[in-house]
């Protein structure tokens, strides 16, 4: 079991903020970013069908693709981070669905009629649907899994900071994917943050101009 930095809950949520300036001499080792990406995925997903797909660009050659489609004002994080998490959308995760829900009952952890239920009603859904729904679903799982990712970040005594600034038409093909498959979602660097910069940490809204009860 991963053992955090920091088990403080509320102050890893609380305090998080996003880094433009990271520590360009600490790199994070491939087996840590292996965990961490490992532990993102215990994100819920719609239906538990996981449309996430994760690329961990660590070298100087796949930065400098990154750098190609990147905006300029991202190339400060791009150049100092340990590493660029790009998350994809997996409009395709359906195609895995019966063999994973095959194996959680062959381990015993569903019955057969919980197996026959689930991919009676959810799988049809899945094998019907267009292109926009199979993108929504993926946006919104790979984005609850980036959110996990920068929280474990967070606890581990690392930096985090989501990016959206890029080229997204170009984003797939850079990373060797199918871009009709793959749908980008957001990069995130990730590394220990420089000290010697002073960050930015935004005022938000008043919680009473974003939320209605009805």
């Amino acid at each position: 079991m991963t053992e955090f930095k920091n088990d403080d809950f509320a102050n890893v949520m609380l305090d998080r903020h996003s880094v433009r300036h990271f520590d360009k001499g600490y790199k994070i080792d491939r087996s840590v970013l292996t965990d961490m990406v490992k532990e993102a995925t215990t994100a819920p997903s719609s239906c538990n069908l996981q449309a996430w797909h994760f690329v961990v660009v660590d070298t100087d050659e796949g930065k400098e693709k990154l750098r190609q489609i990147f905006m300029p004002f991202n190339h400060p994080q791009l150049d100092t981070c340990s590493a660029m998490v790009v998350l994809f959308g997996d409009t395709d995760a359906f195609k895995k669905y019966r063999d994973l829900w095959q194996g959680m009952y062959e381990e015993k952890k569903i019955t057969k009629e919980r197996l026959e239920t689930i991919l009676g009603t959810f799988l049809p859904i899945y094998e019907k649907a267009d292109k926009t729904l199979l993108t929504a679903d993926a946006m919104v799982d790979a984005s609850l899994a980036a959110m996990q990712f920068m929280l474990d970040a967070r606890a581990r005594g690392l930096a985090t900071n989501p990016i959206a600034g890029y080229d997204a038409t170009k984003m797939a093909l850079a990373m060797g994917l199918d871009p009709v498959r793959y749908v980008p979602v957001m990069a995130i660097a990730v590394g220990k943050p420089d000290e010697s910069q002073k960050e930015l940490v935004s005022t938000r809204y008043d919680v009473k101009d974003v939320l209605e009860f009805r």
